[in-house]
């Protein structure tokens, strides 16, 4: 996979994109990734890349130019490649795991990285996806596009260790992963439940299926309407149900 940034600030998303399991595809050229300063294509005398809007209003917004020179650097330097270009926007589409299973499929991904109030609306016609890690907003869009692109990148395959990791996780499945322990069995009187101790994978494996059916239940009840139930998870929600 090859990924493009595009930013204000390379160093913000440089060094954490040199690290752990991102550090570790790129050293092994599973990944490639280039961030782009945009302000280095302003065409301003003074590099502002920024502007009052019109209309009045509070803040500043970003100016289409050196976002649109920048981009057509990256679309020369992929020899017309982009892939889905992704601005990282609090109004766009809510980032989930599916998203990032999607995105994971992609061979290019650009991201645009905003900052100051929001962008010029024409910058958005550059844009095939809009996301939003959530309801709040933070200074600018590289912490943002740096957890969608922690979150995608660990599911190319061959990136992780294991292949089973990522398919265990948290909402991969549709449900909250498991408890799990490892060394000791027995930490300051806490002990490992005896099932995951017994050897028995087929016990081991229905204690897990219902303990991630109740920790969804108990912490993201909505994601249990949205996870496909086998008739066994069914009757165990509902005895889970009568003896509370």
């Amino acid at each position: 996979m090859n990924i493009d940034i595009l930013t204000l600030f390379p160093r913000m998303v440089e060094v954490p994109l040199n690290e752990s399991i991102i550090g570790k595809a790129v050293e092994a050229d599973k990944l490639n990734i280039d961030v782009t300063d945009f302000r280095k294509f302003s065409t301003n005398k003074h590099g502002n890349v920024d502007d009052y809007p019109y209309g009045g209003g509070a803040g500043m917004l970003l100016t289409p130019q050196p976002i649109f020179d920048a981009m057509e650097h990256v679309s020369q330097k992929n020899n017309g490649k982009m892939g889905r270009v992704i601005l990282v926007d609090p109004a766009g589409k809510r980032f989930n795991q599916k998203m990032a299973e999607e995105f994971s499929k992609e061979e290019q991904l650009t991201f645009i990285c905003g900052h100051y109030e929001g962008y010029d609306e024409r910058i958005k016609t550059l844009v095939t996806d809009e996301v939003s890690l959530g309801d709040f907003v933070i200074t600018g869009g590289e912490l943002a596009a740096l957890t969608i692109i922690d979150a995608t990148v660990r599911l190319i395959p061959e990136i992780l260790g294991n292949k089973e990791s990522a398919p265990g996780d948290s909402y991969s499945s549709g449900l909250l992963e498991y408890p799990q322990y490892t060394r000791p069995a027995n930490f300051r009187g806490m002990e490992v439940p005896s099932i995951l101790l017994s050897g028995d994978h087929g016990k081991v494996d229905l204690w897990r299926r219902q303990q991630s059916l109740k920790k969804t239940s108990e912490r993201r009840p909505d994601l249990i309407h949205k996870a496909k139930l086998s008739v066994a998870d069914l009757d165990y929600l509902a005895d889970l149900k009568e003896k509370k």
